[in-house]
This record gives structure tokens, C-alpha cells and sequence, in this order.
């Protein structure tokens, strides 16, 4: 699940090696960190939200499969 994450965010950042994703597991929850350059964070946010909440539809189908729920959240 981090490098479908990390592919995506790379391809949609203008510098990609600014993309850094941590990773945090409690319980049965699955808890992505990720961060990217400060130019960048409107490009993984999107217009209203709709890019980051696409990449958590995507996380959840992903993590589902896997049997385990997974959150993303962007920190600055």
C-alpha cells in the first residue's frame, strides 16, 4: 500500500524526490503519512479536496483487499 501511494504521489508532484511517506500501524488500522514538498501540497489536495479524497477511495479499496483499513492523511 506505501508504494502505491508513493507512485501515485510522485506522478502527480512537480519534484518528486520532496515525497516522503511514513508509516503507522495500530490495531487492525493502517495510518499513511504524506508529505510532500510545500509547492506540491495544492497538487495533492486538489480543487475542494476531490484529489486527496480519490487517493483515500483508492487506499480503501487497496487496503480492503488486504483485510486491513487504511487512512491517508497529508501533513505539511
Amino acid at each position: 500500500m506505501k508504494d502505491f501511494i508513493e507512485f501515485i504521489a510522485k506522478n502527480l508532484v512537480d519534484k518528486p524526490e520532496e515525497v516522503s511517506i511514513t508509516e503507522e500501524v495500530k490495531d487492525n488500522k493502517v495510518v499513511f503519512k504524506l508529505k510532500v514538498g510545500e509547492s506540491d501540497i495544492g497538487k495533492v489536495i486538489g480543487k475542494k479536496g476531490k484529489t486527496a479524497q480519490a487517493l483515500r477511495t483508492l487506499l480503501s479499496a487497496v487496503g480492503a483487499k488486504e483485510g486491513k483499513r487504511a487512512i491517508l492523511e497529508i501533513v505539511d
